[in-house]
């Protein structure tokens, strides 16, 4: 009876050490964000002050992250219902050959993104499609292999006897969709969104190529500031800043999964 209490706390320990190991490489970023002056050997910076932010502002770092946001949103509103739906179809075994069809919408992941985006890119630019389009065109490929694989382990552990019984009781098929389906799969959609906006928020690759410059997205921007020398605090706003958007998206997620298991 006395080892019973061990399990909870084992599993506090693990989730501070979880905790800890993800806080601890944010420390020397936010450091050197309000370092004016930092060398070797001091364990602090010598100097404080704001030149980083000050030198981040005005490379264009708010607008390239209004950018990025519109372009993570964009493809998870884009990628998930057609995840959605792939993932049903998947699920449900309605498609002949599934296992082919997987194979084709997990592919983005095996081929390398430089080597597509470098030979989509002349076709792109021969069919004169427009630069932005082609970017979000070819993240929303990118995306569906996570929303796909996320909402077809959703549909296959989703008990569709609450759906038969709300039809039941005359329910029509929009409302059973809308009043149940959808608030059980909330959490599931969530996750899935959350990995499409990632996908669009944190591209370099094919924004830059396929971009050609006419897109400026705050990694764009991160990649060229590191790219530099001695705007070591700039490089450190613009990393915190590229941080922040997806850690609030995901305490969403997680607040949404909670209350989809109760």
């Amino acid at each position: 009876m006395s080892a019973a209490p061990a399990v909870p706390a084992a599993s506090r320990v693990g989730r501070g050490l979880l905790g800890l190991w993800l806080v601890l490489p944010v420390v020397p970023l936010l450091l050197w964000a309000f370092a004016d002056r930092w060398s070797f050997p001091a364990l602090l910076p010598q100097e404080w002050g704001v030149r980083g932010l000050t030198e981040a502002a005005a490379s264009g770092a708010g607008a390239a992250l209004l950018r990025s946001t519109l372009l993570g949103a964009v493809v998870a509103v884009l990628a998930t219902p057609l995840g959605a739906m792939a993932g049903r179809a998947l699920a449900s075994r309605q498609v002949p050959g599934s296992t082919a069809v997987l194979a084709v919408l997990m592919s983005p992941l095996v081929l390398p993104p430089f080597a597509v985006a470098l030979g989509l890119d002349v076709l792109l630019l021969r069919l004169r499609v427009p630069a932005v389009l082609g970017v979000v065109v070819l993240l929303v490929v990118a995306a569906l292999p996570y929303t796909t694989i996320t909402m077809r382990a959703a549909y296959a552990a989703h008990d569709r006897g609450f759906e038969e019984e709300a039809r039941l009781l005359g329910a029509s098929r929009w409302r059973t969709v809308r009043s149940v389906q959808l608030p059980l799969l909330a959490p599931a959609l969530a996750g899935a969104a959350f990995l499409a906006f990632l996908v669009g928020w944190s591209d370099y690759v094919v924004t830059l190529l396929i971009g050609g410059g006419r897109l400026t997205t705050l990694p764009l921007v991160l990649a060229s500031a590191a790219s530099a020398t001695g705007n070591d605090s700039q490089v450190a706003v613009l990393s915190l800043t590229s941080v922040l958007p997806p850690v609030a998206l995901l305490a969403v997620v997680t607040l949404l999964g909670r209350r989809g298991r109760r």
